[in-house]
């Protein structure tokens, strides 16, 4: 205990000390934060508590650590905040939160009751500035309030769809007295009820007849703990399988059902299965338009069973014919009693995944990416990957292979660059004896590049690979197939040496060019006792392949680009 705390010197249990023994209850060990005037008292707390505070280096940087701790381990993520910028800079952290279902508690200081509403310093309405990227907010007006506020918090961020919640704490609630509150006890959580027996039945009748069955998974299964159940219904049913790209993990990368990720970048196989099935069953997906693609002409021959904890998620977007709404486990092992009798659907499948299986002899001696990721992912099968957002994004997601969802930690719905470095940190918090490892861009890289120093100060062992184009990736690929080549504002080419940057900040790093290079310095960076950044120089001109373009059916997948393929045949035509 520090006795130059005035928490403890005096004897006292402030409301910010009882915070912190919340937190504690709640099975809390880490947090993740940065300190200001508003949120002071909590920290002075800090001090005489067991809790484990990581000081980063920007709030985004608190907000996306605690979403990636939170993805990795299914617990609730927790960061810290001070009023007013401290707080507006951990929005876009608890917006990822929300939009890929990532249980988060969120506490930020708040000015001082009497003063909420005079424009005080730093005072901002982060209570109303975050109400549309919560599950639930709390500014707390007295101290009395929370034993109430914490027991909801943690309650409303795990239980069903889990998701971020905000508790405000102005600053005369953390110091006021609080001996009279009782000791934190966390609330039970609801577990979800079975789907509908008669509703069941009439799936696993539907499954029965389906001559062209297609099981869709998504991000759902690692969310609901359902991976070994999801894994049983596969093989019990040996339907062929998709998933989405944040459902990657539910099945093994070379499982014999599975024919990949469906969508924009997904595999040929996954969508030519999905366009030509005349039943989904699809569990824990939303039909994200990067995964349906133009939504009217997605899976036109198809009836849906739809599975999912989220009852509003069944025919948001496409009206389900079986709906199944509640706990996913139970209603998987339910399932698994069906049998489908589609073998030469189920042999078709197979012969089109290997007939469109990736290749990865592209020629040169320059890096190849997918290769260099494959190779990645068959060194450390069991690696923790973060990912920032951009074509080393969907790199990641063709040609790494995930044991577990929870393995896979990208950002889906909101698409933040500048996840990858952060995440990765929370993630290594999370699972301290596991490797992990953080793929990102040059683009991404740069928009968190201060938590490089959070790393080497932490000691984290997390091994970076950086696949660096000089440029804005997808954006120029963008251009390039949809905007006739009018490339605008993504030249990055005057980016610093990420390697020097890694070793000014006290990480070993290395930059290799060469495609022979590649075996030793993974190999190196790898077997590293801790922290270490590989800075991959690759080619700029370099796309993702395969592609379905915007607003079209999945089944118009690109593997070039056709204005250049048009201009060569013209080229090639006699005189």
């Amino acid at each position: 205990m520090n006795a130059t705390s005035p928490t403890a010197a005096a004897g006292l249990r402030n409301g910010a000390a009882w915070v912190a023994h919340a937190l504690e209850a709640e099975g809390v060990d880490t947090i993740f934060g940065y300190p200001g005037g508003a949120i002071m008292p909590f920290y002075d707390a800090l001090v005489d508590s067991g809790l484990r505070h990581v000081l980063v280096r920007h709030e985004q940087g608190a907000a996306l650590a605690a979403n990636g701790y939170a993805r990795a381990s299914g617990k609730v993520g927790v960061c810290v905040a001070t009023s007013g910028p401290g707080a507006s800079n951990l929005v876009t952290g608890i917006a990822d939160g929300l939009l890929d279902s990532v249980p988060m508690v969120c506490i930020t200081g708040q000015v001082a009751t009497p003063l909420l509403g005079t424009d005080a310093f730093q005072e901002l309405d982060v209570f109303g500035m975050t109400l549309p990227i919560v599950k639930h907010s709390f500014l707390v007006r007295k101290v009395d309030d929370l034993p109430h506020v914490l027991s909801e918090a943690f309650r409303l961020a795990r239980e069903g769809r889990p998701g971020p919640v905000l508790i405000d704490l102005p600053k005369d609630v953390q110091i006021g007295p609080a001996a009279h509150l009782p000791a934190h006890v966390p609330a039970e959580v609801e577990p979800e009820p079975a789907p509908a027996d008669d509703a069941l039945a009439e799936a696993i009748a539907a499954i029965a007849g389906a001559e062209k069955p297609v099981i869709y998974g998504g991000g759902g299964i690692g969310i609901a703990d359902a991976v070994e159940d999801f894994r049983r219904f596969v093989e019990a049913t040996r339907i062929p399988t998709v998933l989405t790209l944040r459902g990657l993990g539910a099945l093994p990368g070379n499982h014999p059902q599975f024919l990949g990720m469906l969508g924009m970048h997904g595999t040929r196989a996954a969508n030519i299965a999905v366009q030509e099935s005349d039943l989904l069953v699809v569990v824990g997906a939303r039909f994200d338009d990067r995964a349906t693609g133009k939504l009217a002409e997605f899976a036109p021959f198809a009836r849906v069973i739809h599975l999912d904890a989220d009852a509003y998620e069944i025919s948001k977007l496409r009206t389900a014919d079986i709906s199944l709404p509640g706990d996913v486990p139970s209603g998987l092992r339910t399932l698994t009693a069906a049998r489908s009798s589609c073998d030469g659907w189920r042999q078709r499948c197979a012969k089109n995944r290997e007939k469109h299986a990736a290749r990865y002899d592209a020629p040169g001696q320059d890096i190849y990416a997918p290769a260099l990721l494959k190779r990645l992912s068959e060194l450390v099968p069991d690696a923790v990957i973060a990912c920032d957002v951009g074509q080393h994004q969907m790199w990641v997601a063709q040609h790494c292979r995930f044991s577990h969802p929870r393995n896979h930690l990208t950002s889906g719905a909101l698409g933040t660059m500048g996840f990858g470095l952060p995440a990765a940190m929370g993630a290594q918090f999370a699972c301290p004896d596991r490797p992990v490892v953080l793929v990102s861009g040059d683009g991404s890289f740069m928009m968190n590049v201060q938590e490089l120093v959070t790393v080497a100060r932490c000691k984290l062992p997390v091994k970076m690979i950086l696949l660096d184009n000089s440029s804005l990736g997808m954006v120029r690929q963008w251009q390039e197939l949809f905007f006739d080549k009018r490339y605008s504002e993504i030249d990055l080419s005057d980016n610093p040496d990420f390697a020097a940057l890694a070793r000014v900040c006290g990480i070993p790093a290395t930059r290799i060019e060469k495609r022979a290079d590649v075996e030793n310095a993974l190999a190196a960076l790898l077997a590293s006792p801790g922290p270490g950044l590989l800075h991959v120089a690759i080619d700029a001109r370099a796309n993702v392949w395969p592609l379905v373009p915007p607003n079209t059916a999945n089944s118009t997948m690109l593997e070039s680009n056709p204005n250049e393929q048009k201009a060569e045949s013209a080229h090639a035509l006699p005189a």
